[in-house]
């Protein structure tokens, strides 16, 4: 018994989990109970959508330092607005939606990697030149329009079913899709090993322009897919909705376990970081307190963790 505690413990998302935990306590024991169900509901409602941009952040960050997609709230937006146009609230259009949603984020991928590649930018600065190409895009595409979603697609992704959100079903199978890609395919081994070592991974033969156009693909088409759910389920897409999700894609892999450097990702925890996060934010509402030490408070929980695997390091020599 002692011996499967530790195992367990020793597994860096199961802290993600205890802390979303212990928050969720402290927040229901403030309220008196009150709010359980749907604290729980909203969370994984929420959350789920922090699921879904970390899951592509994750594999991108998995390919090592340097590693990060910046253009994922802009990718959001313009999913958000050439879908919903082209659905014209129209239910039988939904499907069609959905492909125009992932087109876009498929997109956005090739040019994101284009730029890395062909110009050999760092990823940072393209995917943030790509950020503000699609943001303007979204801007000029929106033409301050708000449109509706397509009923049936508003009602699913604001429906549970057997209690769960659809959102949040919908967000736990691709959890699984990405994480059985990761651990049992070609593919998963060849991010880690690029990860762990480029120059390695080279010399073994891994293909590290394909495994890596791969890569920023799929991070573009799951914010893609974020966007077209988060503008069905708030009723029309805005040019700021995915603002706070640049900060969060970010936050909920490095809370979450995966490793900063690269190398080794983490799925599980994504799940536990992204109702952490949502819980933080809903405690701090209880309390009064503002956007501004929400966002001091994220900074200082991400420090802390990268702060956190250093410490004991030291510790130990």
């Amino acid at each position: 018994m002692t011996q499967a505690l530790s195992t367990l413990f020793s597994r860096t998302w199961i802290w993600s989990f205890i802390a979303a935990a212990s928050v969720f306590l402290v927040t229901i024991v403030f309220t008196g109970g009150a709010s359980t169900v749907g604290l729980a509901q909203a969370a994984l409602t929420f959350g789920a959508f922090s699921v879904l941009v970390g899951l592509g952040q994750m594999l991108v960050i998995t390919l090592g330092p340097g590693n990060i997609d910046l253009s994922v709230p802009a990718n959001m937006t313009l999913a958000a607005t050439v879908s919903l146009k082209v659905m014209n609230v129209e239910n039988s259009m939904i499907l069609t939606g959905l492909v125009v949603a992932i087109g876009v984020g498929v997109a956005i991928g090739i040019g994101n990697y284009a730029l890395i590649k062909l110009l050999r930018i760092p990823p940072i600065i393209a995917t943030l030149s790509m950020s503000f190409i699609v943001q303007s895009t979204a801007i000029w595409t929106n033409r301050g329009l708000r449109i509706k979603p397509p009923s049936w697609l508003a009602d699913f992704t604001t429906s549970s079913t057997a209690g769960i959100p659809n959102v949040a079903l919908v967000a736990l199978v691709l959890s699984v899709i990405v994480w059985y890609v990761i651990n049992r395919t070609v593919y998963g081994r060849s991010i880690a090993a690029i990860g762990q070592s480029i120059r390695a991974a080279r010399m073994a033969g891994i293909p590290i322009d394909g495994t890596r156009l791969i890569t920023y693909l799929l991070c573009a088409v799951l914010a893609s897919l974020c966007g077209y759910l988060l503008a069905s389920f708030s009723g029309g897409a805005a040019l700021n909705m995915g603002t706070e999700y640049l900060l969060m894609s970010i936050a909920v892999v490095v809370i979450g376990g995966t490793a900063v450097a690269g190398g080794n990702s983490n799925v599980p925890g994504i799940w536990g970081a992204s109702l952490f996060m949502f819980l933080v934010v809903s405690m701090l509402n209880t309390y009064g307190f503002g956007a501004g030490i929400r966002l001091i408070l994220t900074g200082l929980i991400i420090i802390a963790v990268i702060m956190l695997p250093t410490t004991r390091s030291a510790g130990k020599t």
